[in-house]
């Protein structure tokens, strides 16, 4: 074989080996970028969603939320006065506004320092009433609004940061168990019934001649 012939068999081999490699490397290739496409994306687990409840009493003039059956806060609130009672029973925060502008009976006062509801207003699910902010600090603690459950301003910011639309809400009339469980007193004692005098009279039963028959006394 002369040399030319020599010299292009090696060009045609080397030029076989390149084309060899090139084709194995995009092969390789392929399968990686396959194989990183069918990985599974990670999954990030969110926490599990809070069970909060805002439980109200009306005779303490306070507010707690409860988190898990946890009371998580507790804050001195303004409760509905005598001719303007606040709602009783159970509700929900049908919507949540900050700064919102206060309307009523043609009045309208713009977000600001004399704004009646104050920087927050938390809707309930029964129509004008609501947990909301005042202008009138010294109210807390009173009988002393239209019938809405007033916060004072930290606090009332505090915990709207804390709840969302569609947590419950009770507003309670009375001491009763479920305010003070909520404010972490011992569940209050259940006295006992009083006993019922009787008197016992022996009667013949057939087949249980020992049975008892009780009888109202008179």
């Amino acid at each position: 074989m002369s040399d030319s012939r020599q010299k292009q068999s090696k060009r045609i081999w080397a030029v076989a080996v390149v084309l060899a490699a090139m084709v194995l490397g995009g092969s390789a290739l392929a399968q990686g970028n396959h194989s990183e496409q069918a990985s599974p994306a990670s999954q990030v687990q969110e926490p599990p969603a809070k069970n909060r409840l805002i439980v109200i009493s009306i005779p303490d003039r306070k507010l707690v939320l409860m988190e898990d059956g946890v009371a998580k806060r507790v804050y001195p609130v303004a409760v509905g006065k005598p001719s303007t009672p606040s709602p009783v029973g159970h509700f929900t925060i049908a919507r949540r506004v900050s700064n919102p502008t206060y309307s009523h009976n043609g009045k309208v006062v713009a977000p600001g320092p004399s704004n009646p509801v104050g920087s927050r207003w938390m809707g309930l699910s029964t129509k004008g009433y609501g947990i909301h902010g005042t202008n009138e600090p010294n109210s807390i603690g009173k009988a002393a609004s239209h019938g809405c459950i007033r916060v004072g301003k930290a606090d009332i910011e505090e915990l709207f940061a804390l709840v969302q639309v569609g947590d419950e809400v009770e507003i309670h009339a009375e001491h009763d168990t479920t305010v003070a469980m909520a404010l972490g007193e011992a569940t209050p004692a259940v006295p006992p019934a009083p006993a019922t005098v009787v008197s016992v009279t022996q009667v013949l039963v057939a087949g249980n001649e020992g049975a008892m028959e009780p009888r109202q006394g008179q």
